[in-house]
């Protein structure tokens, strides 16, 4: 909606589509030259780690899940993975592996929904991915399998593709047979083409042509590319154990938002995510995804945000070699999960969500009870980093119509296939230009 009052104008677009959850986006423009860009996220609290006080360590990991619809994993294992800091729990190398392979499935279906359904229509012109699909049926009809193939995974392991109920603290409920197993096997070997081609596509998007200097901070590890363990390192030189999250980096209330937002302890912006992984863990891709990288045209470092969906790409083809090679490798757990005995403690766990770090905090009393939550997801702290792309994406399109410069603003926003929602512990869009 477009109104002019005067020498201002206002654009007000009520939702932002093709994100989950809502938010609002104001720019002041006054004689053609910008003088403030506010992005808020106005959707209420959730009051999570609320809810968590007074629980028992074992309601973690599927109340967190209720979090997030979309990556119910990112939640379950960082969950999973404090409580078993707190207490002490072992995990063996056979339930790490089986981790990484359900997270497979997560980044899977999770990615190829945002690159294919939620962020190629901008690139290409179209309102929704259902125009899209009558010009590109094949790049929908490919990502809807690779997406159901992302689900299957979750199901296998999990006992359902959505808040899976065979996760628990310390490992599962039941072990998957091998057979369960190895039946993944042909659709994997068949997503290994479909996750080549769909780099392929996303090389060919028209993109804006933007460069930040990012600092990008990330799980690492040096054995595998860094999905559910290994250290906190950045682009600074950081190179920290998950305990030492709350050292580096905080939250803090501002005016204009819901949701908590971050920062470094010195108050710097920092970037979690896709473009800070590639950035960080390059070295660990498989040689098929460096090579898919290089002929996509990607740099070793990546600064454009709009290249995000490239890079998703990228480690959606990563996800199915490192699946492939899960599944050859499988052998059940025995048992599925070691016998635990509650006692106080404070333990730290961290994931990579597809949108980046996910930090869980808990302190546990004598009877294994939570006292203390503290969970911070991916889009609180990239919210910094949201408004400052935006800043620099309106200032290079300051001469262009309202109706553009809007479009323009909600594709960037979606570069970080926010989770609004998750965040809130978008667009309405106002220009007023004088």
């Amino acid at each position: 909606m477009a109104e002019a009052h005067g020498t201002t104008r206002r654009i007000a677009v009520e939702n932002l589509a093709r994100v989950e959850g809502e938010g609002a986006l104001r720019v002041r423009i006054r004689n053609g030259e910008l003088k403030d860009v506010a992005f808020t996220i106005h959707e209420p609290p959730r009051f999570f780690e609320a809810l968590l006080r007074g629980r028992p360590y074992t309601d973690a990991p599927d109340i967190t899940a209720r979090i997030c619809g979309i990556c119910p994993l990112a939640y379950m294992l960082g969950a999973s993975l404090a409580m078993e800091d707190a207490l002490g729990v072992p995990v063996s190398n056979a339930m790490r592996g089986l981790r990484r392979l359900i997270y497979c499935g997560e980044w899977i279906e999770s990615h190829v929904l945002h690159i294919a359904m939620l962020h190629a229509p901008d690139f290409l012109g179209y309102e929704d991915s259902i125009r899209m699909a009558q010009d590109h049926p094949d790049v929908v009809e490919t990502a809807l399998r690779l997406k159901t193939l992302g689900n299957r995974i979750v199901e296998v392991i999990g006992g359902r593709a959505i808040h899976p109920v065979n996760l628990r603290v310390g490992g599962l409920y039941r072990s998957p047979t091998r057979e369960e197993i190895l039946a993944l096997r042909p659709e994997l070997d068949w997503a290994l083409e479909a996750a080549r081609g769909l780099v392929a596509f996303t090389a060919t998007l028209p993109m804006p042509s933007v460069e930040r200097d990012y600092l990008f901070v990330a799980l690492h590890t040096p054995d595998h590319y860094a999905v559910c363990e290994g250290r906190l390192v950045s682009s600074a030189g950081l190179d920290v154990p998950v305990s030492a999250f709350h050292d580096h980096f905080t939250e803090d209330h501002q005016k204009n938002s819901n949701a908590l937002v971050g920062a470094t302890r010195d108050g710097q912006t920092y970037h979690v995510g896709p473009l800070a992984r590639y950035a960080l863990n390059f070295d660990q891709l498989a040689d098929e995804a460096k090579a898919a990288a290089q002929a996509a045209g990607l740099p070793r470092v990546v600064r454009n945000p709009f290249q995000s969906i490239i890079v998703r790409a990228v480690e959606t083809l990563q996800a199915v070699l490192d699946a492939r090679a899960l599944v050859e490798a499988y052998e059940p757990p025995d048992p599925p999960c070691p016998d635990i005995t509650p006692r106080a403690g404070t333990g730290h766990g961290c994931t990579e969500a597809p949108r980046g770090l996910c930090h869980h905090t808990y302190t546990l009393d004598d009877s294994g009870h939570i006292t203390h939550a503290c969970i911070v997801p991916p889009t609180a702290q990239n919210q910094r980093s949201i408004g400052e792309d935006l800043r620099d994406v309106v200032a290079a399109h300051l001469a262009e119509p309202d109706e553009r410069l809007t479009w323009i603003c909600e594709q960037a926003i979606r570069n970080y296939d926010p989770c609004i929602s998750c965040a809130t512990h978008f667009l309405r869009l106002e220009v007023d230009r004088g």
